[in-house]
Parts: C-alpha cells; structure tokens; sequence
C-alpha cells in the first residue's frame, strides 16, 4: 500500500522522540531522542499486528504516550496565532487542544504502523540563544530507503524537555498548520467555533497539500 510521504514520515519522527516522559526530564536532548527511538520500535515491534487489528487502541496508546511530553498548549496557541487564540475563550482553547491531539493521532497511527524500521540515526543537539531551546538533528530512513533531514525544536518546561516544533525534509510542521488554520478561517467566514469543531479535516486537507509539494 502506498503511503503519502509526509503522513508517513511527520508522525513517525514525532513519536520516535516523544514516546515516554521518563526520560525527558533526566536527559540531555539527545539523550532523550536515542532512549526513546529504542523504545517506541520495541513497543511497536512488538504489538504492531494487535494494533493493526484495532487503531483505535493504538490512538489510545499514543494519545497516552504523547500527551506528557508534547508543548499541546504552547503548541495548539502558535497552531492558532496570537490573532486567533486572544480570541478564543477558555473553553475553545481546550476544545482546540483536545481535538489538535485527537487528530493527529487518528490521522498518522496508521500511518506509521506501515513503519518497519528502516533506520532512525540521530545526529546532534544544536544550542540556540536560549538555554531552554535546542534544535535536534536526526535522519530517517524511509520505505523507499531514501533519507529524509528532521530537525525538532524542543524547550524545556517545567524542567523537562518537550516538542515545540518539527522540520521535515524541509517543511516546516508548525507553519503547515498554522498556514492551514488561518486557511479554514477565512474560508469559514472567521467562525472560530466551526473551525476548532471540524480540525480532524483541517489537518487531512493541510497533509494532502503536503504531500502535493
């Protein structure tokens, strides 16, 4: 089955950081990517034919793993911009959140379940002007064996580092998403409330332009 580049790819190297908080607020950066590659391949080696049987339980999983350890507020805020989010009511932004995350999970675990582990090789941990910010570098494998850049932006909160940001080959996540949201606003006359409740096609429009890139 074909797999569309970036659904395949965007989700795979998120998760291949970010799938247990243990580590993250012990380790350095690029300790934490190299622990937790190891651990989501054992994992998902190892119950990848339940899950396939059943997506739902794998969402469920990854909505579990992913929630610790992901910058959702910070992350669902840039999504939205400042133009948006001073907006939006208490209760919309946690609506947002909650189905920022219900998303992503739907729409990429299958997705990365065709993952047969090709090859993840993590690179280095770039500082940046703030001590609580760093870009790390890393290399994917894909189906295809082609190797594909990722550069994640993470910030330490809370003393523990979480995603703020990915890069993929190039395109920049947290632009894609924020580009497509200010899309569906003004396709939908700025009502905020529509946009927020209809997010999980929002994204499945922004990945189809993705991957037509």
């Amino acid at each position: 089955m074909m797999i569309k580049k970036y659904s395949y790819l965007i989700f795979t190297c998120i998760l291949a950081i970010f799938s247990t908080a243990i580590f993250a607020a012990e380790q350095t950066p690029q300790q934490v990517v190299q622990s937790t590659v190891d651990v989501l391949l054992k994992d998902l080696n190892a119950n990848r034919a339940k899950y396939k049987k059943d997506p739902a339980t794998f969402h469920e999983s990854l909505h579990s793993i992913l929630s610790p350890v992901v910058d959702v507020d910070g992350v669902a805020r840039s999504v939205m911009t400042v133009k948006y989010s001073r907006r939006a009511t208490p209760q919309q932004m946690e609506t947002f959140k909650t189905n920022f995350e219900k998303g992503l999970m739907q729409f990429y675990g299958n997705a990365l379940l065709e993952y047969e582990n090709q090859g993840i090789k993590v690179l280095r941990t770039t500082p940046t002007d703030s001590p609580d910010r760093v870009s790390v570098a890393m290399e994917l494998r894909g189906n295809n064996n082609t190797i594909y850049p990722v550069s994640y932006t993470m910030v330490k909160l809370d003393g523990k580092w979480v995603i703020r940001n990915v890069v993929v080959n190039g395109l920049n996540i947290g632009k894609l998403f924020r580009d497509q949201f200010a899309s569906e606003m003004r396709n939908n006359n700025d009502n905020l409330d529509y946009v927020i409740n209809n997010w999980a096609d929002a994204v499945k429009r922004a990945q189809e332009s993705a991957d037509k890139d």
